[in-house]
């Protein structure tokens, strides 16, 4: 049985995962005939290591504890969680979502909870990352900092979770997953200015993190940023590197491939249609090695491969229990736990090609080489139009070369209309797994024909 102690992250593997089991059967217990539900359970540790001016200055460990449940009466539906998993704890989340599903009224799309199916097991996981410490993660940090003559900020994180679910349908899951990420930047100085160079890297092991590597990356990039030139504003070809791509492919993933979205007019995706060029395939699967999601939804729908696009037409899209329902299609196992957010991929994958990033470059006449985009806004759904800016690294590409920095710069691009039919010149095979906002994806970088700035980052 889970002790009426507060759960923290010092318990070892095999109590970590039986006590998320034990809460699940508990709460279920609990609320016993009185309505259909669903128990989610976690359990685990998140860790963080902080730098600036190429000093540790922080370092942060949370005990994750988290019991949610969900309960269905007669078409009413609520939802409460706790971070206790004590008995007390247990049983007042369990009254507390019952009594909110009294007071609602009746949801006509309800579609009920998954009804037993097998799970793909998926164990994304590795006892060293879910055990580093903070001379571990410093270790990394340490590496990324080196000697290259640039001040360095960033982080360092380590998290690793155990989770379990159960539900009155019969349903029953478990998992678990771990997950290290360096996300950094160098500064150089020149003699009126400061340039910014980025490097990230994030993986189920933290000793896959290469912190020299990505400290090398950065500081070059760095450097090579000084001097940097105003560039008028204006449509021009670009090479994409893999952390931009990620940005760009952000809001299509949220909103574009949401099948609540699809079903109330907003999203762009129209199916069966050619939207995107011939070398574009995306596609979600927590399922793959190279992921980082679980093997099921928290309704209990099991994940499997989703193609969203394939050869560039429109094939697929992220639905709930409620969406598919509108649908009338299989649910996909992409519900986030919540009916207003509605279902969406977090395991995205953009297939790679055959292109190194220097052959990428070296196709390009005159434009741009983009290494990140940020502080992007969706300004329309439908059309996919974004705006943000450039920052860590923006460079003249000219006869196939590198040739000078530039100053950072808005854009204003349909992200769809940017990878569409003959837009994609190339797709490299650099093919990564970036970490970011509400998304996980593994992507390359591309050459795109056009992609539009609108101003310098003041404007």
């Amino acid at each position: 049985m889970v002790d009426d102690a507060t759960v923290d992250g010092n318990l070892d593997d095999a109590r970590r995962d039986a006590t998320v089991a034990e809460a699940c059967e508990r709460a279920l217990a609990l609320v016993g005939g009185r309505a259909d539900a669903v128990v989610r359970a976690s359990v685990g540790t998140s860790s963080l290591t902080r730098f600036a001016n190429s000093r540790i200055h922080q370092n942060l460990r949370e005990d994750l504890a988290r019991v949610t449940v969900t309960v269905g009466v007669e078409g009413r539906v609520a939802r409460a969680g706790t971070s206790r998993l004590d008995a007390d704890g247990l049983s007042a989340v369990v009254e507390r979502a019952l009594t909110a599903a009294a007071l609602r009224p009746v949801d006509p799309h309800f579609a009920g909870f998954a009804p037993p199916a097998p799970v793909v097991p998926v164990d994304h996981w590795d006892d060293a990352t879910a055990h580093a410490t903070p001379d571990d993660r410093a270790a990394v940090v340490a590496a990324f900092v080196g000697g290259n003559g640039t001040e360095a900020a960033g982080f360092c994180s380590t998290r690793a979770v155990s989770h379990a679910l159960a539900s009155t349908t019969g349903q029953w899951a478990v998992g678990r997953r771990s997950v290290a990420r360096l996300d950094g930047i160098h500064r150089a100085t020149g003699r009126d200015e400061v340039a910014d160079g980025c490097a990230q890297a994030t993986s189920v092991r933290l000793a896959a993190v290469d912190g020299a590597a990505c400290g090398a990356r950065a500081a070059a990039r760095a450097r090579a940023g000084l001097g940097a030139i105003s560039l008028a504003p204006g449509p021009y070809e670009v090479v994409l590197e893999p952390r931009a791509v990620a940005a760009a492919l952000l809001y299509p993933a949220l909103v574009g491939f949401n099948g609540k979205r699809h079903a109330e007019g907003t999203s762009f995706v129209r199916l069966g249609e050619q939207q995107w060029d011939r070398s574009v395939d995306i596609w979600d699967d927590a399922t793959d090695p190279r992921a980082l999601g679980d093997g099921h939804d928290p309704e209990g729908t099991p994940k499997r491969r989703l193609d969203l696009v394939r050869a560039g037409v429109s094939v697929g899209l992220a639905h709930d229990r409620r969406s598919a329902r509108l649908a009338e299609v299989e649910p996909t196992g992409h519900s986030v736990g919540s009916d207003a957010v509605g279902g969406y991929p977090t395991d995205l994958f953009m297939a790679g090609g055959g292109l190194t990033p220097e052959q990428l470059v070296g196709g390009v006449e005159h434009g741009l080489l983009v290494a990140d985009l940020w502080y992007n806004r969706l300004l329309d759904p439908k059309t996919q139009v974004v705006t943000g800016l450039t920052r860590n690294g923006l460079f003249l590409v000219e006869g196939g070369q590198v040739t000078r920095p530039v100053q950072n710069l808005r854009h204003t691009q349909s992200i769809v209309a940017a990878f569409g039919p003959g837009r994609v010149l190339g797709v490299g095979d650099d093919a990564q797994l970036v970490g970011g906002e509400g998304s996980t994806m593994h992507v390359p970088g591309v050459r795109l024909a056009a992609w539009s700035f609108t101003g310098n980052a003041r404007g």
